[in-house]
């Protein structure tokens, strides 16, 4: 799946190799280096075995609500550890870095935030005096949804100011696209660049064609991950937690697009190349003294 055209050296993409069988690798014949298939991707310097982290990656695509480190240990006899590890390199191949625009003349494309955190009544004294109450303090993601493609985009967004907001709308939607929003100040603008109609909550859902319930939908598949399965994810991780949902939700079985679950491992495994997550990265320690 990786060498379509026959194996070729990550480090200076020759084809010139020769394969050492006692060690199952190639040895580059022009930079002399030796690799393997895992070298490149998010498995590189990974002890545990290829088999191990196919299945793994076949829980994380499929599994509708997620897998826990917990039940991947019990299951592959890894250390949970080991299994977190693994778990958010999976989530950082199947993150969409495509380029592509959302929306387009005559497309309708939904745009809602949503807040990821515990509930302020059992938040600590001391914490919701600092913060406030209400949802302060809560992560915030932001998520559009192009109807006619049935895809999302959601990303953890600092916070919910008017140029935060607007700026990622602009980024990701084709202008001239009809844009569909609740009453929130922040969308304000986006009449000047979209057709931009709003539903308000206060007093209604749905209006004609005019509603965000798909980015509902799509809200209440993640939060049910985040709460029924992963129970407690920090702010610093949440990035990785909802690009598996994003993923499972875009390639996920429909009328039009009649994916089962092989298509969505073997697409999983087309997006492993070119990405590197080491623990040091993953924990935040990068640049730290080693004692």
């Amino acid at each position: 799946m990786r060498w379509k055209q026959g194996v070729e050296c990550p480090h200076c993409k020759s084809k010139r190799h020769s394969y050492l069988k006692t060690r199952r690798i190639w040895k580059c014949s022009e930079c002399k280096k030796q690799f393997s298939a895992k070298v490149g991707t998010v498995f590189e310097d990974s002890p545990v075995p290829l088999d191990k982290w196919m299945m793994v990656v076949w829980l994380v695509v499929n599994c509708k609500n997620g897998v826990s480190s917990w039940e991947i240990h019990r299951h592959l006899k890894v250390t949970q550890k080991t299994a977190w590890f693994m778990l958010h390199r999976v989530r950082l191949a199947l993150k969409n870095n495509s380029d592509l625009l959302l929306g387009g003349q005559g497309t309708v494309v939904e745009v809602d935030e949503s807040f990821v955190g515990g509930k302020v009544r059992n938040m600590h004294k001391a914490r919701r005096q600092k913060f406030g109450g209400g949802i302060t303090g809560k992560a915030v993601v932001q998520g559009m949804l192009d109807r006619t493609m049935r895809e999302v985009r959601a990303t953890v967004v600092p916070d919910t100011k008017r140029e935060t907001l607007q700026n990622l709308v602009l980024n990701n939607i084709r202008l001239g696209s009809t844009v569909y929003s609740d009453e929130v100040v922040a969308y304000d603008k986006l009449r000047d660049s979209f057709v931009h109609e709003v539903v308000n909550h206060s007093e209604e859902y749905v209006r004609g064609r005019v509603h965000t319930n798909g980015l509902e939908n799509f809200w209440s598949l993640m939060k049910r991950g985040l709460k029924g399965t992963y129970v407690c994810v920090e702010p610093f991780h949440l990035e990785r937690y909802v690009d598996e949902q994003v993923f499972r939700y875009n390639n996920r079985a429909t009328k039009d697009n009649p994916l089962n679950d092989s298509d969505r491992f073997v697409l999983a495994l087309s997006q492993i190349a070119g990405k590197r997550l080491t623990y040091k990265e993953l924990t935040g320690k990068v640049g730290e003294t080693p004692f």
